[in-house]
């Protein structure tokens, strides 16, 4: 007989066979097979073949009439010759051999309009080789009961995603408290009703939480830790708790990782193998996880539950870049010296002398981003931080701008519309706030992914600066007190004068555009009109 298939499963949750029997409305009955507790399944399907096992994927409850059934292996009534009960009995263990080997999850055999009852040799054959017999009774469709089986799984995926909501809520907020690691590692325990234990870099415990769920968990799990730390790293001879690895029956299994297939062993420790960032194994009827934090700093999650749920793979990823948030600045003085840069700030010292705290020369990059739909959220923020390689983020209400050291070019990232500004010192840094702001507005305007502050020598170049900005102050003088005035004049001749890319950079509508730019008109005394007017303006405002 060929090995039963893995069930090539749904992502959606698995539906207790017994759920299923204590529908009323169906009337099903179990009458052969192991206890229908034990046994779930993963979709329904309806056959009449006579060998189903092409057909099937895996975790199905089949749903057969018997049409496929030879009239003499079919018949129950009167006493049967030897020949028809050996024909039967074959015919019969052929065909739940071949749903048991496709790994079929239990069969329903529907009674009316072929036969009255369960054949005696089927019921025996499911005995024999574990496979849970259901009779349908004839008031029953088999489209009513796929349609439970799905009106079961929605149940049960609505259940485990307001399990995983409540859980990623509990997390967040552990993640505030006075002490965040000891209680995500809490909180995280309790929700998986398991052990989680947070690595350092060395493979020695930092922090835990839960009671193991059976010996010799610490130590398997720390052994799990070194398939996804950087290197390979563990503790050096750690020893291994009571029953617990070492050949006996609480050996755990080959660990399997993401991205490495198959069940055989983890690559041998070493600078060249890939590092996968989680990793599984058992002990016993113990799942065991092991998740690598972010940053490559060498902390590891380790997770030791009765179970192994989507829903726990999800809960627990959650608490793995929670922690990894936790632990990142503990791993560098980076946060120690933003958080020194950010109190010498507010202590009123100026941007050029704490630069050099921040690390990465001293010329940066401001970055002004907004997401292409709704307002951006300090989650967005952070990826995008990131993505950008700073840690340096400020979230404002409708955009957010980064510090970028000016060796990191920007590159556009998707779903946001990005501004950058000219490389600029810290006593600059207004000014290229200043400039990413107008990037941004120009690439919203003209719907370009990203924008640069064009920073090309020109003709301005040849006034000297001082005389130039007194220049523009003069010209823009009767705008003085109407800044909105001054920032649609630059916008609209930044965009062509464009009346609908202007209001679009500028979120109004495009007939307040106009009217400010009559009134720009008015109060300069001046023909917009004129090339050689628009032009002298442009100069004014880029000095301005």
């Amino acid at each position: 007989m060929s090995e039963p298939i893995a069930p090539a499963v749904p992502p959606t949750p698995p539906v207790a066979l017994s759920a299923l029997l204590a529908r009323e409305d169906l009337g099903l009955r179990q009458i052969a097979g192991p206890p229908a507790q034990d046994t779930v399944i993963h979709w329904a399907h309806t056959s009449e073949m006579a060998d189903p096992y092409p057909y099937l994927l895996g975790g199905e409850l089949l749903l057969t009439a018997g049409v496929h059934v030879p009239e003499a292996a079919g018949a129950d009534g009167g006493a049967p010759c030897s020949s028809e009960v050996e024909s039967s009995g074959d015919y019969f263990e052929d065909y739940v051999s071949r749903v048991v080997a496709a790994g079929g999850a239990a069969l329903g055999f529907g009674l009316a309009p072929v036969h009255d009852t369960v054949p005696r040799a089927l019921v025996a054959a499911c005995e024999a080789y574990g496979l849970p017999l259901l009779e349908v009774p004839p008031r029953t469709t088999f489209s009513g009961v796929a349609r439970a089986v799905w009106q079961l799984m929605a149940q049960a995926r609505l259940a485990e995603l307001r399990r995983v909501t409540e859980a990623q809520q509990s997390l967040a907020a552990a993640a505030s408290r006075p002490d965040p690691v000891p209680s995500v590692l809490r909180q995280l325990a309790q929700r998986l009703s398991g052990q989680a234990l947070l690595y350092g870099p060395d493979g020695t415990v930092v922090a835990g939480a839960g009671r193991a769920p059976v010996p010799g968990t610490r130590e398997a799990l720390r052994k799990l830790t070194g398939v996804v730390r950087p290197g390979g790293v563990t503790a050096p001879g750690a020893p291994a708790d009571p029953g617990g690895p070492g050949g006996q029956a609480g050996e755990p299994s080959a660990p399997t990782t993401s991205g490495a297939p198959g069940d055989g062993p983890p690559p041998e420790p070493g600078p060249a193998r890939a590092t996968p960032a989680s990793a599984t194994d058992a002990l016993e009827d113990t799942q065991l996880a092991a998740y690598a934090l972010g940053g490559g700093s060498g902390f590891v999650l380790g997770v030791a539950t009765r179970r192994r749920e989507q829903a726990d793979h999800t809960i627990a990823s959650v608490a793995a870049v929670l922690l990894s948030l936790l632990t990142g600045e503990h791993q560098s003085g980076a946060g120690a010296a933003r958080s020194s840069a950010l109190v010498r700030l507010l202590l009123g010292a100026a941007p050029v002398e704490v630069a050099a705290l921040l690390g990465d020369g001293g010329r940066w990059l401001v970055v002004h981003a907004r997401p292409e739909n709704g307002t951006p959220d300090p989650m967005g923020a952070a990826a995008l931080g990131a993505a950008l390689g700073s840690p340096l983020i400020d979230l404002a209400r409708d955009v957010v701008r980064v510090l970028v050291p000016a060796e990191r070019e920007p590159a556009a990232q998707p779903g946001w519309t990005l501004g950058v500004g000219a490389p600029a010192g810290p006593a600059d840094w207004p000014s290229a706030d200043a400039q990413a702001a107008r990037a941004l507005a120009r690439a919203r305007a003209t719907r370009a992914p990203l924008v640069r502050h064009g920073a090309r020598p020109g003709l301005t170049d040849l006034v000297p600066r001082a005389a130039a900005q007194e220049h523009a102050r003069a010209l823009l003088a009767p705008l003085a007190a109407g800044p909105a005035l001054t920032e649609t004049l630059r916008t609209w001749l930044s965009l062509h004068g464009s009346w609908d890319r202007t209001a679009v950079a500028l979120d109004v509508h495009r007939n307040t555009v106009r009217q400010r730019i009559t009134r720009c008109a008015a109060l300069l005394e001046t023909d917009l009109d004129d090339p050689d007017v628009r032009m002298e303006l442009w100069f004014a405002l880029r000095d301005n």
